[in-house]
């Protein structure tokens, strides 16, 4: 079925949805309580189901019938050793690896859930390349030649991919399934451009400028900078990831030590949460109530081994610390991704070699030997209509 064709399936059936709860009175005390008001998204975009909480679709009962059959596996690119290792989740054993291109950052879920794409951004070099990972067999395609892909996003209408091209500060736009490029936007004043999150119409996207200390706010649909803001610590920020009801952005920064937070309609900082040394991923629990905080242990790009790695838990509604979990002996966490039924939190050790699996109800971990320089793993099947890039951006 046609992408629009399906867009159009699933705003009948969320009407048909909201019309039936409200003549049967599902929503509760509608006096007291009213059902949030339905948002309206950017043309082509897929409805949001639950306007208070944009990730009520990644939930562990949501697995899409597209992404089911792939055989659970976590892919974990490799930067140094240019290879991607292959583990069996159910045995923590590594089941496979194979080459890809030069300097693998990160394994991104494709929009429609069928492809796996490393990107192979070649740091110093014009040789960058986008390898393709059939999940269902968990084999490598042939790689595509692309400008210095350090990571990449997909607009919310899954019309293009966006090829965050880190050391060109440019986002280029192309094709989902063959990579053709459609167009470029320059973004001049957002040195280290990496990481993103949507809106929860898809309106605009806030990317992080790692060695500006500050944000990029992107017109999607003009495809145009909105603006910048200049973080109030001069920090070095890295992850971001909306809220559950899309009005406000965490950032990760490596260098403040925690995370800022961001009207996303004003784009105003407006508080700050200390995690936890050398904050860089954030992950959204399967229930959208809790944002996983993975501190790499280091102020630096180039850290140490054994530095003072944790995970911090931070509940969405309050903004307070839960729970910190600290990894023994010490460690270096950085990019990876919660596991389909939530019980797990993936992450890699950046500095020290390793895969860290760090149980969510206590925050036990236990660490898996891979190659040199783990980065942006991906944990495969995860819940979700579509992905909007990174790790499994899903919603």
């Amino acid at each position: 079925m046609p992408a629009q064709s399906l867009t159009d399936t699933w705003r009948r059936t969320f009407a048909m949805v909201c019309l039936a709860a409200a003549v049967s009175g599902g929503y509760g005390d509608a006096v007291a309580q009213p059902p949030a008001r339905a948002v309206e998204t950017v043309p082509g975009m897929p409805p949001v189901m639950d306007p208070s909480n944009l990730y009520s679709e990644t939930r562990a009962d949501k697995m899409s019938a597209v992404a089911a059959p792939a055989p659970p596996r976590v892919y974990v690119p490799n930067l140094r050793s240019n290879e991607v290792y292959v583990i069996d989740p159910a045995t923590l054993k590594v089941v496979d690896r194979f080459r890809v291109g030069i300097n693998p950052q990160h394994v991104v879920p494709s929009y429609d859930l069928k492809t796996l794409w490393v990107t192979n951004n070649a740091e110093g070099r014009t040789d960058g390349s986008l390898t393709p990972i059939d999940p269902m067999t968990g084999k490598p395609g042939r790689a595509i030649p692309v400008d210095d892909p350090y990571n990449m996003y997909f607009t919310p209408d899954g019309r293009s991919a966006v090829v965050v091209a880190e050391a060109l500060k440019r986002l280029d736009f192309r094709d989902p399934q063959t990579m053709t490029l459609q167009s470029s936007l320059a973004v001049p004043q957002c040195a280290g451009i990496n990481h993103a999150d949507f809106s929860i119409d898809g309106r605009f996207a806030i990317f992080t400028c790692e060695f500006q200390g500050s944000l990029a706010k992107i017109d999607m649909a003009g495809r145009k900078v909105l603006g910048y803001l200049k973080l109030s610590r001069g920090g070095m920020p890295q992850d971001i990831r909306v809220s559950p009801d899309g009005k406000i952005f965490f950032v990760a920064d490596m260098r403040a030590d925690g995370i800022f937070v961001v009207d996303g309609e004003t784009f105003k900082e407006i508080d700050f949460i200390k995690t936890g040394k050398g904050t860089h991923g954030l992950y959204p629990s399967r229930d959208g109530t809790k944002l996983y905080v993975a501190n790499r242990g280091s102020n630096h790009v180039h850290g140490p081994p054994r530095g003072k790695g944790s995970v911090s838990v931070v509940d969405f509604a309050t903004r307070r610390i839960e729970a910190n979990w600290p990894i023994p002996g010490g460690g270096s966490p950085d990019m990876g991704n919660v596991s389909a039924d939530g019980k797990q939190l993936w992450l890699s050790g950046r500095y020290d070699d390793v895969v860290y699996v760090f149980d969510t109800a206590t925050g036990k971990v236990t660490k898996i030997p891979v190659g040199k320089e783990p980065h942006g793993l991906t944990v495969w099947p995860q819940p979700g209509r579509y992905s909007l890039g990174h790790t499994g951006n899903m919603r």
